[in-house]
């Protein structure tokens, strides 16, 4: 297979089963041909990365997600995405590991939402502890000039639920709970807009998108550039990687 981009996930895989959902709903398609060429590394075994970056002792996700990256770069992919926000902890160090590029889900993602909202001011960050703790999203926010806002230990601890208890123990999706975390953020902390910094709350929103509130959701954003950039490839057409932030 040639023209084709790798697939990082398993982090969990209900996360990454929603991403390869969306990326095909949504790929423009009349026959099978039409769809992408990609290779899914679905790498559930990795540790998990909000016990590793709040306890340096516990068992690091890096060398099992590097050993991934030089695994499929033998493979010669276009380019890589990981579906794990918090993993991008390891940015740099995975990105060194290889000259496949390596897209970055929240730098994207913040990229986009400065496009869409440009007038938004005070933005709510909900995420997994880990990812509050490696501060990747808060400086992303506040580099593109907005206000952030982490809510607080009671809205913190309604979020590592519905990630934990609800999607990752049960496998089940917990709508009201979901609705209720943004419903807080908006009216409570004045957020304009929320940012999904887990990719299960990715999940949460596309099973439970009926709501009033403006999100950015990092995973359905990193299925659009999949997307485009797969297309781009197939296509024949050369991408500069430097620029595809926006």
């Amino acid at each position: 297979m040639k023209k084709f981009f790798t697939v990082i996930g398993g982090m969990g895989s209900l996360a990454t089963e929603s991403y390869i959902h969306l990326l095909n709903e949504r790929t423009p398609s009349k026959k099978d041909q039409d769809y992408l060429d990609y290779i899914l590394v679905n790498h559930s075994t990795v540790p998990d990365r909000t016990e590793h970056i709040l306890d340096h002792n516990k068992p690091s996700f890096l060398p099992p997600l590097t050993e991934d990256i030089k695994q499929q770069s033998l493979l010669k992919p276009e380019f890589m995405v990981i579906i794990c926000n918090t993993a991008h902890y390891y940015y740099k160090e995975l990105q060194a590991a290889t000259d496949i590029p390596l897209i970055h889900m929240p730098h994207m993602a913040i990229s986009v939402m400065k496009n869409k909202y440009p007038k938004a001011k005070r933005i709510g960050l909900i995420a997994t502890k880990g990812t509050i703790a490696d501060h990747i999203y808060e400086d992303e926010i506040k580099n593109a000039g907005f206000e952030l806002s982490l809510g607080d230990q009671a809205v913190q601890d309604e979020v590592e639920s519905l990630i934990y208890d609800d999607i990752k123990i049960k496998g089940k999706m917990n709508a009201p709970k979901y609705h209720k975390i943004l419903q807080t953020m908006h009216d409570k902390f004045d957020c304009d807009v929320i940012v999904l910094g887990c990719t299960e709350l990715s999940y949460a929103q596309e099973k439970a998108p009926d709501h009033p509130y403006q999100v950015i959701d990092g995973q359905g954003i990193i299925v659009d550039k999949s997307i485009e950039l797969g297309q781009k490839i197939r296509n024949g057409e050369k991408i500069d990687y430097t620029k595809i932030y926006g």
